[in-house]
C-alpha cells in the first residue's frame, strides 16, 4: 500500500508539474502535527516518509536539558520510536486531503509568480462558468480567472467588473483586463470565500480596456508612432479616446478609425455594441476640449488654466448634443481633458464675456471634430476629417479650397 501511495504521488507529481520532494516534506510536516494530536504527545512529533518505499516512521520529541531561562522553551531533543502498527494505512487516509491542498496552494503561489507582473494587461479567455456574483473564465490549461460583477449594495467589500446590460454563457470567448493578483501567502484577511476562487482578478468595465484593445487592433499605436493621450468611460454605453500622432504626415484618427470604420467597429463589436468616438488630442486647452466635445460644433472655447475651468459657447442648435444626453457627452469630455467644462449657448454668450477677458479663445478657424465629407460607391466616408478640412487624410486631395490654402498662415483669435 505504501509503495502504491508513493508512485501515485509520483504520477501526481508530474502531472502538476510539482517537485515531489517539496511535496513529501510538506506532507511529514502536515503528518507531524496529526500524530501529535493522536498519540497525545507533550512535545510534538516528528513524520519521515522513505522516499522509496513510502513507510512511515513516527518519533516522539522528548527533551533534553534544562529549559531556556528566557523563553522557558527546551531547545534540544531526543527521539523516540513512536510508530503505530497502522501508520501507513493512518497516513493513506490524510494524504488525499493534505495533498490536494498542498498541491492547489502550490499551484496559486506559481500563478501569483507568473501573473503578478502582468497586472494591466490584456488576455483573452473562455467562460467556464457563470454565477449571480462571478464568471470564472479560463485562460489555459490549469489558469483560470475570476470576472467578480458582486451587488455593492449586498457586498460592499467586493468588486462590479461588469459593464451593464452585459452577460456572460458558457464558451463564449472574450477580453478582459488584469487588475489584480490574489497573494496566497497574504497574511490579510482574505475576502468572502476567496481561498476557493481563482487567484487571478479580470475587468472588462475598466477604461483601460479600452487602450488595450486599441493597441491590439491599430498597428501604428502598437508601434508609438500612434499615442493615446487620454481615455474616458462610461462603461457598456459610450467611451471616448484622445490619441495624438508623431508624424505629421499621419492621421492619428484615421488610423484608430481604419480603413471603412474596420478597426474601430472591431473594438465596438468586442465592447458589445458601446459606442467609442475617436477623437484628435491639442496640447492647446482650447482646441482640446473644442475636440473633445465632438461631435457637437463648438463656436468658442474660454480656458482659466489657473482654475483648471473651461466656458464653451456652442450654437444655439448645438447646446443638447454638446451636453449629450444626461450630460453624458460633456461629463465624458470634462474627464478626457482634466478641466471642469461649462457649456453655453450663444444666446447666453454676451452676458458672460466681460467676466471671462482673462480666458483665452479657442482660434475661431479651428472646429471641431467631424467626419470626411468624400461620398465613395460604399456610401460616406467613416474617418474623420483633418483640421481645417472637409476631408481625411486619405481623401484630403478633394478638397481644393483646403489644398489651395494649406500655405496660408493659421490666424488665431
Amino acid at each position: 500500500m505504501a509503495s502504491n501511495m508513493v508512485e501515485a504521488l509520483i504520477d501526481i507529481c508530474k502531472k502538476t508539474h510539482l517537485d515531489e520532494l517539496y511535496i513529501i516534506d510538506r506532507l511529514e510536516q502536515t503528518l507531524a502535527k496529526n500524530y501529535a494530536d493522536i498519540l497525545h504527545l507533550e512535545y510534538g512529533a516528528r513524520v519521515t516518509i522513505d522516499r522509496a518505499t513510502g513507510k512511515v516512521y513516527v518519533y516522539e520529541l522528548v527533551p533534553k536539558g534544562e529549559p531556556d531561562e528566557q523563553t522557558g522553551e527546551y531547545e534540544d531533543f531526543e527521539e523516540r520510536d513512536v510508530t503505530p502498527k497502522e501508520a501507513s494505512r493512518l497516513v493513506v487516509q490524510h494524504v488525499k486531503q493534505e495533498l490536494a491542498e498542498i498541491i492547489r496552494n502550490s499551484q496559486r503561489q506559481q500563478i501569483y509568480e507568473e501573473f503578478s507582473n502582468r497586472i494591466g494587461d490584456l488576455i483573452t479567455g473562455t467562460v467556464l462558468q457563470t454565477t449571480s456574483d462571478f464568471a470564472i473564465i479560463k485562460i489555459r490549461d490549469g489558469v483560470e480567472a475570476e470576472l467578480p460583477y458582486f451587488d455593492p449594495h449586498r457586498y460592499p467589500e467586493e468588486r462590479n467588473e461588469r459593464p451593464p446590460h452585459e452577460y456572460y454563457v458558457h464558451n463564449q470567448r472574450l477580453h478582459a483586463l488584469i487588475v489584480d493578483v490574489r497573494n496566497p501567502s497574504s497574511t490579510s484577511a482574505p475576502v468572502r470565500g476567496e481561498r476557493q476562487r481563482p487567484s487571478i482578478v479580470v475587468s472588462r468595465a475598466r477604461r483601460e480596456l479600452i487602450s488595450r484593445l486599441f493597441e491590439l487592433e491599430v498597428p501604428e499605436i502598437y508601434d508609438g508612432v500612434v499615442t493615446i493621450r487620454s481615455v474616458a468611460r462610461d462603461a457598456g454605453v459610450r467611451s471616448k479616446i484622445a490619441v495624438s500622432s508623431q508624424d505629421p504626415h499621419l492621421d492619428p484618427v484615421g488610423a484608430c478609425v481604419g480603413p471603412k470604420g474596420a478597426r474601430v467597429r472591431t473594438v465596438v463589436s468586442e465592447l458589445r455594441g458601446e459606442r467609442v468616438d475617436v477623437v484628435q488630442w491639442y496640447d492647446d486647452p482650447a482646441q482640446n476640449v473644442a475636440s473633445a466635445l465632438s461631435p457637437a460644433t463648438v463656436t468658442r472655447v474660454l480656458v482659466d488654466e489657473e482654475h483648471n475651468h473651461a466656458t464653451v459657447i456652442v450654437p444655439d442648435d448645438q447646446l443638447s448634443l454638446a451636453i449629450g444626453k444626461g450630460g453624458q457627452n460633456a461629463r465624458l469630455a470634462a474627464s478626457l481633458t482634466g478641466m471642469h467644462i461649462d457649456i453655453k449657448n450663444e444666446s447666453l454668450a454676451a452676458d458672460i464675456l466681460h467676466e471671462l477677458d482673462t480666458m483665452k479663445q479657442v482660434p475661431e478657424t479651428i472646429e471641431s471634430e467631424h467626419r470626411c465629407e468624400f461620398e465613395g460607391e460604399q456610401g460616406q466616408c467613416r474617418n474623420m476629417a483633418r483640421p481645417n478640412s472637409r476631408f481625411c487624410g486619405l481623401h484630403e486631395h478633394e478638397d481644393k479650397e483646403y489644398s489651395a490654402a494649406s500655405d496660408e498662415p493659421i490666424s488665431l483669435i
